[in-house]
């Protein structure tokens, strides 16, 4: 049977590392009502093309340019330099102001970084003792983990038909990516570990950029974009009062998070490469390879992270967490659609199969949710 299409083991923890906004508001902005719905269904219809099309771009990109590159430590490192250089640029030309943090805010963040890292060290690890056709398959999972994190930390309730329309994008994934299973012991449980860690940074990436919903909602979603990018600043005194879990929403600005993220952890990946021996790796390759068109092709690649990092938070901020893996996973099999026609690759029924249920699922997913969202808005006015 000819192998399926999946992303190398670099890229694929790459990928897991990358995948890893919104101004202060002024007093006369207008109330989170006054947005028609149509415009806050566009916006959130714009973002998630940007991150499909930013997404595959990295993506392919890394099979045409980087095929040799296997350093995702010192890759994501990479990544994390070009968000702080991007943003600190962004912020001089007055794209976006930063919040002044308390000191438990900024232990927040803090927290949040170590947390990106740990899932690319434990992505990593569990690559080493898994093939990458189940590592793909158990990550295709990723949305029912970040199911059961919003409900236990964020009392989210999701509806029974938006459950029902993951499992063809679940099932999909996994038939799209059928190939040689392998696994051991140590391999399941680190990507086990390595899912529930994707998901939980989704959910507070979401968390950190959105304002505490006034009251708990039955359709499971995160708080809409109109009501994300406004109402921006709290009081310290209010959020004192706060129980623990909605003190940690610190509304910031897409860039602004991802401004305070990336110094972060350039700085904890660079050690997590010094103390694993990828740095030296890194410095012997490049005495033998490094010339000015490899160079030029990681700048490139360091660019288009940063693009697609500012995609993915903006999205994330506006559609949601679980929209957000469910988007990832669609991602996944278009990369593979794409492949068929640039790289020549051989798929089986199987494989055709899984795509075809993965997109349907996708559409499927969109319009429950869409469904949903118009409902609530036709029941708040």
């Amino acid at each position: 049977m000819p192998a399926p299409f999946s992303l190398s083991k670099s890229e694929l923890a790459e990928s897991i590392g990358s995948e890893q906004m919104d101004h202060r508001n002024s007093r006369h902005a207008r109330p989170p009502s006054a947005l028609p719905s149509s415009a806050v269904s566009g916006s959130q219809a714009l973002w998630l093309t940007l991150y499909f099309l930013s997404n595959l771009s990295l993506t392919l990109y890394n099979k045409f340019v980087l095929v040799r590159f296997p350093f995702p430590y010192t890759l994501t490192a990479l990544h994390a330099l070009c968000g702080t250089v991007g943003g600190y640029i962004l912020m001089e030309r007055g794209v976006f102001e930063p919040r002044t943090l308390s000191t438990s805010e900024s232990a927040v963040l803090v927290a949040f970084s170590v947390l990106y890292t740990v899932n690319i060290a434990v992505s990593n690890l569990s690559l080493g003792l898994v093939t990458v056709p189940f590592h793909q398959v158990v990550r295709a999972a990723t949305p029912i983990f970040v199911m059961a994190i919003s409900y236990a930390f964020l009392s989210t309730r999701y509806t029974a038909k938006k459950l029902v329309s993951l499992l063809p994008v679940i099932a999909g994934v996994g038939f799209a990516t059928f190939g040689d299973y392998y696994f051991t012991t140590w391999g399941l449980l680190l990507t086990l570990l390595g899912t529930f860690l994707a998901a939980l940074k989704t959910v507070f990436t979401n968390v950190l950029q959105t304002p505490s919903p006034s009251n708990s909602s039955s359709g499971g979603n995160s708080p809409s974009s109109s009501s994300s990018s406004l109402g921006h600043h709290r009081a310290s005194s209010v959020g004192a009062a706060l129980p623990a879990r909605t003190r940690v929403r610190l509304q910031l600005h897409p860039l602004d998070l991802l401004s305070r993220m990336s110094p972060l952890a350039f700085v904890q990946c660079v050690f997590v490469a010094l103390l694993s021996g990828e740095l030296e790796r890194v410095r012997a390759a490049s005495a033998r390879e490094m010339g000015l068109g490899r160079a030029l092709a990681l700048l490139t690649n360091g660019m288009l992270a940063f693009v697609l990092n500012v995609v993915s938070f903006t999205a994330n901020k506006k559609v949601g967490a679980l929209s957000m893996t469910v988007a990832a996973n669609v991602k996944q099999v278009l990369t593979i659609v794409f492949a068929v026609f640039l790289f020549d690759l051989t798929i089986t029924p199987l494989n055709a199969l899984g795509i075809v249920l993965t997109i349907i699922g996708g559409a499927w997913y969109a319009s429950v949710e869409y469904r949903e969202k118009r409902g609530r808005r036709t029941l708040g006015t």
